[in-house]
């Protein structure tokens, strides 16, 4: 029993650590009140649910008059509810067979999707060709000290950049190497003292 305790406490903090937090999708809710839809208009994105709940006395239903998917929701009566998660984004525009007049429409975005822009790549080009834009204008005169002077702060600059792309790669390395062997010398200690308290008894 005490092992499994010990086992329990030293997992379960790397595992809250490891585990994904849950995506959380929206829910949007839309009333169908003195024949109307209300909202009338709403914004959600893909993979978002939207319920349709019927506080009317008549019945009324959902049902797409253009959209990228075709909807229609049974008859709901008073009270009665109807769930619909979007999986393809566009515009949806609904009425309710049964009264015409109900309009309504919901606009689908696709997923958030998070791409880093790739601008210091190009502002630094810029400045290579302005900066090399510079010494073309006496390159005519003296064309092979252009050449020998432009190669040496090349070759400099490029070993700084070398040794500081090894160097974090060196310690993130090392980081997960020092963490396994803590790890192993404490479950060791556990071991030893668990196999102790057993002798003494």
């Amino acid at each position: 029993m005490t092992r499994r305790l010990l086992f329990a406490l030293l997992v379960l903090p790397f595992l809250t650590v490891l585990a994904p937090a849950p995506a959380t999708a929206a829910t949007q809710a839309v009333t169908m009140a003195q024949y109307a839809f209300a909202p009338a208009t709403i914004t959600v994105h893909v993979g978002d649910t939207v319920t349709w709940t019927n506080q009317d006395q008549a019945p009324h239903d959902v049902t797409t008059t253009s959209a990228p998917v075709p909807l229609h929701s049974p008859t709901l009566s008073t009270g009665q509810s109807w769930t619909y998660t979007f999986s393809q984004p566009g515009t949806y525009a609904y009425i309710c067979s049964i009264h015409p007049d109900m309009k309504a429409q919901i606009t689908v975005l696709p997923a958030a999707t998070t791409a880093p822009p790739q601008r210091p790549a190009t502002t630094t080009a810029a400045r290579h060709t302005t900066a090399g834009g510079a010494p073309a204008a006496v390159q005519p005169r003296t064309t092979t000290t252009m050449t020998m002077t432009s190669a040496p702060p090349t070759t400099s600059t490029a070993a700084p950049q070398v040794m500081q792309a090894m160097t974090p790669t060196d310690q993130s390395t090392l980081d997960p190497m020092l963490l396994v062997a803590g790890l192993v010398a404490a479950v060791a200690t556990l071991c030893l003292l668990l196999i102790a308290s057993r002798a003494a008894d």
